[in-house]
């Protein structure tokens, strides 16, 4: 029986702060098709998604081929962001201690997250955290959030059962993750989704800062 404790956490939201970054993506990829883009808080509402689900709940009517196209486009706009400086993650608060009173303490640490391979190996690099996590599970790999195969795989690779392991996000796709791979599902209020939200989505807590995120992890 594997008893490896594991803490999975998303990462736009909940570990970095990239709101500007990605809205400012998808406005360069709406603006190149000709389309009025989304207001803020429809862009973050469907963070965490990956690319192709978030344009089609951007953009129900249009079709498949042109959501794969709208999501061609903002990976470009975010590389040419990214390259040119433009791109801002910053941890959020606390984030960076907790992580090492986890480590600490026995835990083991992953993430999973509708960002690429390659932008959430730039980010954890950026912030001197590659090394923190023994597994890392992308959109690149796997079907959108919240279909549970990327917590299923974080489990597999760090040896962790389901009552041993702990889904940390800000949105109600993690949540929904979470439960649909029967581990205990945290929110955090700092990220892009309503406290609230994340409570009716069935959160066995919300923490409204990374101190109560340490003691709702140590709580069973």
């Amino acid at each position: 029986m594997r008893t490896n404790r594991l803490v999975v956490f998303d990462c736009d939201g909940t570990l970095v702060d990239s709101q500007h970054s990605i809205c400012a993506a998808m406005v360069r990829a709406f603006e190149g098709a000709r389309l009025p883009p989304p207001d803020r808080q429809a862009i973050l509402s469907v963070v965490g998604l990956s690319l192709p689900y978030a344009m089609a709940r951007l953009l129900p009517e249009a079709e498949a081929d042109f959501h794969d196209h709208l999501s061609d486009a903002y990976k470009r706009a975010f590389h040419d962001m990214r390259r040119g400086g433009g791109v801002e993650e910053p941890l959020y608060p606390g984030i960076a201690a907790l992580l090492d009173a986890l480590d600490a303490e026995g835990w083991l640490l992953g993430v999973a997250t509708g960002k690429s391979d390659r932008g959430l190996n730039l980010c954890l690099a950026h912030h001197g955290l590659a090394e923190r996590f023994v597994t890392l599970q992308t959109a690149d790999r796997h079907p959108s959030k919240p279909h549970p195969a990327m917590l299923i795989e974080a489990m597999a690779e760090a040896g962790a059962e389901p009552g041993t392991t702990v889904m940390i996000g800000d949105t109600v796709f993690d949540i929904d993750m979470g439960i649909a791979a029967g581990v205990r599902s945290i929110g955090v209020g700092w990220g892009y989704h309503a406290p609230e939200a994340l409570w009716a989505a069935g959160a066995h807590a919300v923490a409204m800062d990374s101190e109560a995120l340490h003691r709702h992890i140590g709580a069973p």
